[in-house]
């Protein structure tokens, strides 16, 4: 879900505020070719802090992008994008300046301080049919509100790798909060997701957009496939201030003790790559009826609490509503 924000008409120089990501084409200025800039794009880096973030090692696999060339274009970027050190005050004030994405329920909105965190990434996880795709439909909707109503006053991108997208469901919502139904769907760009490729390809896709306006053998193979999608997620995160929420299954524990006593402990997949990735996790499981309970499993603010809420037809909402 991305949150609307505009660049600077001119830049200064003087200092550098977050009011938006520069496009990579501000490059052009300090000297760097068009052709190298046009090349920097394709390979998904499109704004400057794209390539102030990136590695110089990632950026030499880039055709064309030599040692000599990634050295200048790392300076140039960095100079425009500083990655220095700063005060505690700063980082306060940046923070307090945050937005906050309504889950549509006042109960979960106030366990996670005020909803889903922009520039950071949000886990859900938790068994089937525990609320995990509902309220991806809902923050879909919500994230299009004035920020006065809890929105972003942006748009969403949704990467789908299930097939559970429903745009019913973001009608519905969309009515709740007196949105008009057709222009909530323009502003949500969906995409199927077939393997891990195909998403981190999308997440190229997803950086242009957004700069416009089985078994545990292959474990190995997954886990670094999972590790770049994150780091990618969290870049993005960075780059444009946008709120990112991943939805994870659970799994049993392989590694617990066997015998009849031991718990039937579910743990969230993606091992610590997971852990370490996302900023804030939650963990859903089912109640009784349409109500679901929601537990903050991991934050690093965020007091470990629990708190339920319901899935209406109008999307999330607090348990009370049902009636």
């Amino acid at each position: 879900m991305s949150q609307a924000s505009q660049a600077p008409d001119e830049e200064t120089g003087e200092e550098y505020a977050f009011t938006g990501p520069l496009l990579v084409n501000k490059l052009q200025e300090a000297g760097i070719h068009p052709n190298d800039i046009k090349k920097l794009a394709e390979a998904g880096l499109n704004t400057v802090e794209a390539v102030a973030f990136t590695p110089k090692k990632h950026l030499v696999t880039i055709k064309g992008i030599s040692d000599q060339k990634a050295d200048k274009i790392i300076a140039e970027a960095q100079k425009i994008v500083p990655l220095g050190f700063q005060s505690a005050t700063e980082v306060h004030a940046r923070r307090s300046e945050l937005v906050h994405i309504t889950t549509g329920s006042k109960q979960l909105d106030a366990l996670l301080g005020g909803g889903i965190e922009t520039g950071a990434i949000t886990e859900l996880f938790g068994e089937f049919r525990t609320g995990k795709s509902q309220i991806c439909h809902t923050l879909a909707v919500t994230c299009q509100l004035p920020v006065s109503m809890g929105g972003g006053e942006g748009k969403c991108l949704y990467i789908d790798t299930e097939g559970t997208f429903r745009p019913v469901r973001l009608l519905a919502v969309a009515e709740r909060y007196g949105l008009n139904g057709e222009e909530v769907l323009d502003n949500v760009a969906y995409a199927r997701a077939y393997n891990a490729d195909h998403q981190n390809a999308l997440l190229t896709s997803a950086s242009a957009l957004m700069s416009e306006s089985s078994g545990r053998g292959e474990l190995s193979s997954r886990q670094n496939h999972l590790g770049k999608f994150l780091r990618t997620l969290q870049r993005l995160a960075d780059e444009f201030g946008i709120a990112v929420v991943v939805t994870n299954q659970v799994m049993s524990n392989p590694d617990a003790a066997a015998g009849p006593y031991a718990s039937n402990e579910k743990k969230p997949i993606g091992g610590n790559i997971m852990a370490h990735a996302s900023t804030t996790r939650l963990q859903l499981k089912k109640s009784r009826g349409n109500t679901r309970s929601c537990k903050i499993y991991d934050s690093p603010c965020l007091p470990e609490m629990e708190t339920q809420f319901a899935i209406l037809a109008s999307g999330i909402g607090d348990p009370e509503e049902e009636t």
